[in-house]
């Protein structure tokens, strides 16, 4: 355990202040000693759909980023796939391209880690099959707090709904249970490699963001909305809606937290000034704003 560990590096936005205490456990062994200090805690995956606040946060960051293990099970007709909750989605990534899987084309649309990717239901936008966590997911491990005891959820345990899973707190997801059909598409490399292209036409992927900030409501997008709203380029000190995809709110340089906060609440402002409607963020807030 760390004291006084700058929290920046560790998210896609790049900002932030500093974390009071800071470990990194590699084993459930060392998850669990984590959990067991008596002090708050805050749960850090991949870091790319936090906002992190300036003044840092309080207690202890408990960094899944060495929480990293992929287990892999190869029968004839599936393909099984055990991650620890803090690997990331790239490694999945790298075998579901190895396997030639349908499966790669919306993971290699999300950054962040395998846990993440479960509490958020993570998804792509596009109208593609699988598209949402909730059609490979078929188990999650979690440590239950305070008992520390390891609780398994099939998942039809599970509460899933756009962008958010519930129904296995209170504790830190684990280990995570995909399954995918063994139907190779010799192909895939090829469309995984056009789709990327066509995202980083859409997407300022050259520039520090969370990427998707707010949720789309229904029967509309939110990038839609703020674009129509006239607020693509708006920005607060280093952060700005991007011009390019207007659901993005990049880091510019320099940026802080809390001009990337002023910024989310500026858009929610105008947009349901202008629309009525009420956008909700993606973005989990770590720390006081």
């Amino acid at each position: 355990m760390i004291e006084n560990v700058s929290l920046q590096k560790f998210n896609s936005w790049q900002v932030g202040g500093k974390a009071d205490f800071y470990c990194a456990p590699s084993s459930v062994e060392e998850l669990k000693l984590a959990l067991s200090q008596t002090m708050p805690y805050t749960i850090l995956g991949g870091g790319t759909n936090v906002l992190v606040s300036d003044t840092g946060v309080r207690g202890l960051v408990i960094h899944l980023s060495k929480f990293s293990k992929i287990e892999v099970t190869e029968s004839e007709k599936d393909i099984s796939f055990v991650c620890l909750a803090g690997t990331s989605k790239s490694d999945l990534l790298k075998l579901l391209l190895k396997y030639k899987l349908e499966a790669a084309l919306f993971i290699a649309g999300i950054p962040g880690s395998i846990g993440g990717g479960v509490a958020m239901n993570a998804g792509v936008g596009e109208q593609i099959k699988p598209r949402e966590f909730v059609e490979i997911v078929e188990w999650i491990e979690v440590m239950k707090t305070p008992s520390l005891e390891v609780k398994r959820f099939e998942r039809a345990d599970l509460h899933w709904d756009y962008r958010h899973c519930t129904g296995w707190e209170d504790g830190v997801i684990t280990r995570v249970g995909i399954k995918i059909a063994n139907e190779p598409d010799v192909s895939l490399l090829d469309r995984v490699r056009a789709a990327n292209r066509v995202r980083a036409s859409k997407q300022p992927l050259e520039l520090p963001s969370c990427g998707s900030v707010f949720r789309n409501p229904p029967g509309d997008k939110a990038g839609r909305l703020v674009e129509s709203a006239g607020l693509k380029g708006f920005s607060v000190g280093g952060a700005r809606v991007s011009e390019k995809h207007a659901n993005f709110i990049v880091n510019g340089g320099g940026a802080t937290a809390t001009d990337i906060s002023v910024v989310i609440r500026h858009v929610q402002s105008e947009v349901l000034r202008q629309f009525s409607v009420k956008l909700q963020t993606e973005v989990v807030w770590l720390g006081e704003f």
